[in-house]
């Protein structure tokens, strides 16, 4: 960019130069913004890397436009090109655009779109692209998705320049009709029309593939990250923990993320958006200068004062007038969104938590207690839509009454001036052409006014998203420290380790525990004595609490929960879990279900299906067991995790565990007796006066040894 910002200085000097010599204060004009445009261009780095690619394109086009406009000025234009003679307004206009995007990058929304948007543009990974029908390419990522918008930002710019054309062919065209030139009718359609027509038409659709393909890459991208923000360093556990205002994170990945981006279903998002204000920009200067030309000699209406540009003047102030009643009826539209969205994302939540618990909802017979409760969320959105309903009927019966005015108003004012002859039939038309084009451009937000409230509550929604990933993160916690190499010692220790709940009530206190390498034990304690908390902590999960856990360094630790996870899809995966499945080998897989008690799914492994709903508490458990097996950590702790099977197949799952994982050293909770014979050492969680437990050692057992019954 500083290269850039010195090639429009040294422009804009030399067209200073030239202006002084000539006298001409057009082009004094033109080197004065231009070094503005050099400043902002020079300082560009510091703005947002979406907002420099738009800075740089106007920055390149004050240099182009402004050196052509220049060459005619000088005397050095052809003369058979003098109908294409660029006005001195284009490069002044791209060199102001420039200098808006400089500005508008400290306005606090805009900033907090392009913080959202830059990780894509900012992105340094790999990627291949084809353009047909040459053979596939490698680039940075980056730079396929800034060479994307520079071509959308263009073609746009050619559109606008197409549609200028066109509003001339209509001037001719129907003046040719207003005199009956057959010759000139015929001509001005095939000559001019067609082929800007089909030209217009071809940009369209190249437009169209090259917009599709950065959107889905964008989004690609975008989902992606948030995904893994969201789920490194157990960040979603956090999360839920803590509650907040980022509910439904699964929609503000799924739906925030692509309609932030290109809208959804209503077509408007930050692309979207963007390209169309440019679009808006580009056209509302064109046609301003079509205008102002057109209407230079109007006078007021029943006077004989002329107002030189009169027509634009009647667009910019109806236009404004618009944007301003539009905003004070609709300004209430964006809280209504925001809230909108996350009442349909709770109650789509509700209905997939009641597909997900249907038997135990069924045995309870809740089906009555689950109506009332989907029918309360369904209410509430009920009253949001009714909200937006009342707001959008005035806002629909405003701008509908607004947009059936704008396209009369032109000829309103010119049918004097055509009725008493100054002004031929299709100046007339080429007059509203303009007109319309100008006021369509100057009331942007009246037309996508509900479009822009959307996208504000989509855009509020993933600021709160990051705010909450970002707090997440940032909140220290307890996470195990790998010993020191030079520390032999192989034990984890919990030292003066004090957990509390998000709530800041202390559940555990001054925990000092040391867990030895193939010594099992058991912890018990009554429920909701923080012995599910205290394991929690050992694995670097739980981030409320203070002291310090140690573990030996590059241990494998694993944890079996009570209620597992069961992903949907093949068995095989489930069993994998959370290792891919190729990373065993078919008769790893096979043997360690055999190992579970569970030979009635070794023939199932490919089976895809919801199996999460389609096995039992107990053969969950044994699923994840399973999984131990397979992965063979060097300390397992078995949350409850046999809780859910008979007494007898639980010792028989612990009599494996040892035999098969002689390397791992199992930890327990459990609230069985029979479970005390089968570890060497017994920690029990005690309270204090204040319901605070702390764990203390029982005296030591004498672990049963029990020997594997035949076939096990």
């Amino acid at each position: 960019m500083h290269f850039l910002a010195a090639v429009v200085a040294v422009f804009s000097l030399a067209t200073a130069l030239i202006g002084a010599m000539h006298g001409d204060a057009t082009i004094l004009l033109l080197a004065a913004t231009g070094f503005v445009c050099a400043y902002t261009t020079y300082k560009a780095p510091k703005i947002s890397s979406f907002l420099q690619i738009f800075a740089a394109i106007f920055a390149i086009e004050t240099v182009i436009f402004g050196v052509v406009f220049m060459v005619a000025q000088v005397g050095f234009w052809p003369a058979s090109l003098e109908d294409y003679v660029l006005p001195e307004s284009l490069p002044l206009t791209v060199a102001i655009f420039a200098i808006l995007v400089y500005g508008i990058s400290f306005i606090p929304v805009v900033q907090s779109m392009t913080r959202i948007g830059d990780r894509y543009f900012d992105s340094n990974g790999d990627t291949r692209a084809q353009i047909w029908p040459l053979p596939s390419f490698g680039l940075k990522e980056h730079k396929l998705a800034i060479a994307m918008i520079v071509f959308l930002v263009v073609i746009n710019q050619t559109q606008v320049g197409i549609q200028v054309r066109l509003s001339f062919f209509s001037r001719d065209w129907f003046n040719a009709i207003q005199n009956k030139d057959q010759a000139a009718f015929w001509s001005q359609l095939f000559t001019v029309f067609t082929p800007w027509a089909f030209t217009y038409i071809a940009s369209a659709i190249l437009e169209f593939i090259v917009a599709s393909t950065l959107i889905i890459r964008w989004r690609r991208w975008l989902t992606e990250n948030y995904v893994g923000r969201w789920l490194d360093s157990h960040t979603h556990y956090r999360m839920s923990l803590e509650g907040g205002v980022a509910d439904n994170p699964d929609q503000r990945i799924s739906e925030d993320v692509n309609r932030f981006i290109n809208g959804g279903q209503e077509g408007y998002g930050i692309y979207t958006f963007s390209i169309l204000l440019i679009s808006n920009l580009s056209s509302l200067v064109s046609f301003a200068i079509v205008l102002w030309s057109l209407s230079a000699n109007f006078t007021l209406p029943y006077t004989a004062i002329a107002v030189p540009g009169f027509l634009f003047w009647v667009a910019l102030i109806y236009a404004g007038f618009g944007t301003w009643i539009t905003h004070l009826i609709g300004r209430s539209l964006v809280p209504l969104s925001f809230a909108r969205q996350r009442y349909e994302a709770d109650f789509r939540f509700s209905l997939a938590r009641l597909r997900e618990y249907a038997e135990q909802v069924a045995l309870l017979s809740g089906e009555d207690s689950e109506k009332r409760s989907l029918r309360e969320r369904f209410n509430t959105i009920i009253g949001n839509y009714f909200q937006i309903v009342a707001v959008r009927k005035n806002l629909i019966g405003f701008t509908a009454s607004y947009g059936q005015l704008s396209p009369i108003i032109p000829y309103i004012v010119a049918a004097p001036f055509y009725f008493a002859g100054k002004i031929t039939l299709g100046v007339m038309t080429q007059t509203a052409r303009a007109f319309g084009s100008v006021n369509d451009a100057l009331t942007f937000f009246v037309t996508y006014y509900v479009s822009l409230a959307d996208f504000k509550a989509v855009l509020d929604r993933l600021i709160s998203f990051d705010a909450s990933i970002e707090a997440a993160q940032k909140r220290p916690g307890l996470k195990p420290a790998p010993q020191a190499a030079i520390d032999a010692r192989q034990h984890i220790h919990l030292e003066d380790v004090t957990l509390h709940l998000p709530d800041g009530r202390v559940i555990v206190k001054d925990a000092n525990v040391r867990l030895s390498p193939a010594e099992s034990t058991l912890l018990t304690g009554p429920s909701g004595s923080g012995k599910s908390t205290l394991f929690r902590a050992i694995s670097g999960i739980w981030p409320h609490g203070d002291g310090s856990v140690t573990a030996p360094a590059d241990t494998r630790v694993m944890l079996l929960p009570q209620k597992p996870y069961i992903p949907n899809g093949p068995l095989r995966g489930a069993v994998t879990y959370p290792a891919a499945p190729e990373t065993y080998g078919e008769e790893a897989i096979r043997s360690a279900l055999l190992a579970a008690h569970l030979p009635e799914l070794v023939d199932k492994l490919d089976v895809d299906d919801n199996w999460g709903q389609r096995l039992s508490g107990g053969e969950q458990q044994r699923i994840s067991i399973a999984r131990a097996l397979l992965a063979k950590p060097d300390w397992l702790f078995l949350d409850e995790a046999t809780a859910s099977m008979d007494e007898t197949l639980e010792a028989r799952i612990y009599e494996i565990l040892f035999k098969h994982l002689p390397a791992t050293t199992i930890v327990s909770i459990g609230h069985r007796s029979s479970l005390i014979d089968m570890h060497d050492r017994h920690i029990e969680m005690r309270s204090d006066d204040d319901g605070v437990f702390t764990p203390s050692e029982k005296p030591a057992l004498v672990k049963t040894d029990v020997s594997l019954s035949p076939g096990f």
